[in-house]
């Protein structure tokens, strides 16, 4: 306890007003949080090289920069973690940020000098990031995918791929192939678990699996709003799909063995195969059709890939993270605003995969002269 408080008993009843016997003492626990800032003042010495001639001062350990003079009030660098979680993972735009930190601990503080801690945080954690692209172009399995962003007022793109280890963004202008190799590589080879968008075939060493939820849904869909006879080939679609993803569980589950589940999966190519053989009348089916033959080759890797995701899920959780930042505040100003939040919520998201508290990590980024290569990293450290 940091505090105890006595309550003495009232001199009169507060329902008759008669007099009041003591008898006992009860207890009651109650958790607060206290509003106070901490004002440090660094005395920092500086002196003269005798070899060069360049100057030289010293640094503590709590101090997130060596600015002096016009630049020589800082935000500490638990304020600074706490910010950077509140903008980037929780999405509160810099202006709500700001207002957290003044009506939470009375700390005042503008949107600019947010902006210039964080953009002076995320080149600190370059290194950390660069780790990361390593890790995702060196994964087995990568799970990618993009979603719309603005920089500066105008339409760009937020990409990410989530790997079994790490999650990385970047937001570049435009979401074609030339995009998607910035954090993938030209020359990736393992599995891709996408939503079937074009540009992702062009990863032509590696191995492909379209999302089956996509696909539910459309079928689903279209059954709804489909005459009964036009229904009729979407419906097919869906059970034959669902039909795939209880193969998989019964084998997870051990009630099949590796023969029985090949066996079963040519069964089902075969099913869909003479599904695709049919001429459809209604657009709507034909379409389906034609899709369907493009990803045919895509559509059962997870069968003979055993755990190897059917669906896209896990990039649509990290993509679902920016989307509710992006109704809040839209994107970014400047390209320089937008460099800064790739790599924070890069570091961000995979502390939150690895269940590794971030708070501490982005202080130990802060406090560091130079780049460092955080824990997150596999093999760092």
């Amino acid at each position: 306890m940091d505090e105890r408080i006595s309550v003495p008993l009232p001199e009169q009843c507060p329902h008759c007003g008669g007099g009041v016997e003591f008898q006992r003492t009860e207890a009651q626990y109650q958790e607060e949080i206290v509003r106070r800032t901490i004002v440090r003042r660094f005395d920092i010495a500086v002196g003269c090289c005798h070899g060069c001639g360049r100057r030289v001062q010293g640094r503590h350990p709590l101090q997130t920069s060596d600015a002096v003079g016009v630049g020589g009030v800082q935000l500490g660098p638990e304020a600074l973690a706490l910010a950077a979680i509140l903008n980037k993972q929780m999405g509160l735009s810099l202006g709500h940020t700001r207002q957290v930190l003044a009506y939470g601990f009375g700390l005042q503080v503008s949107c600019s000098g947010l902006y210039r801690a964080f953009a002076r945080m995320s080149r600190r954690a370059a290194p950390t990031y660069a780790g990361l692209v390593k890790t995702t172009r060196q994964a087995l399995v990568n799970v990618p995918d993009e979603t719309g962003w603005r920089v500066g007022g105008y339409l760009q793109w937020m990409h990410v791929a989530v790997s079994a280890q790490v999650t990385v963004y970047a937001i570049l202008p435009g979401r074609g192939y030339e995009q998607s190799r910035v954090i993938l590589g030209a020359d990736y080879d393992g599995f891709l678990v996408h939503d079937g968008w074009d540009p992702y075939y062009c990863f032509v060493a590696a191995f492909h699996q379209s999302c089956l939820r996509h696909l539910l849904v459309r079928c689903q869909e279209m059954a709804q709003i489909a005459s009964a006879a036009a229904a009729a080939f979407p419906l097919a679609v869906k059970d034959l799909l669902q039909a795939s993803l209880q193969l998989r569980d019964r084998y997870q589950q051990g009630e099949m063995s590796e023969h029985g589940l090949r066996t079963a999966t040519g069964r089902l190519e075969a099913q869909l195969d003479r599904l695709l053989e049919t001429h459809y009348r209604d657009p709507a089916n034909r379409r389906l059709a034609k899709h369907l033959e493009h990803e045919r080759p895509f559509l059962f890797t997870f069968l003979y890939c055993p755990g190897l995701d059917a669906t896209n899920h896990e990039a649509e959780r990290a993509v679902r993270w920016m989307v509710i930042a992006r109704k809040v505040w839209g994107g970014n100003r400047t390209w320089d605003g937008a460099q800064t939040q790739q790599i924070l919520v890069s570091v961000l998201r995979t502390c939150w995969q690895q269940d590794k508290d971030p708070f501490p990590r982005l202080i130990s980024l802060l406090c560091s002269p130079r780049g460092a290569i955080l824990d997150i990293v596999p093999g760092a450290g």
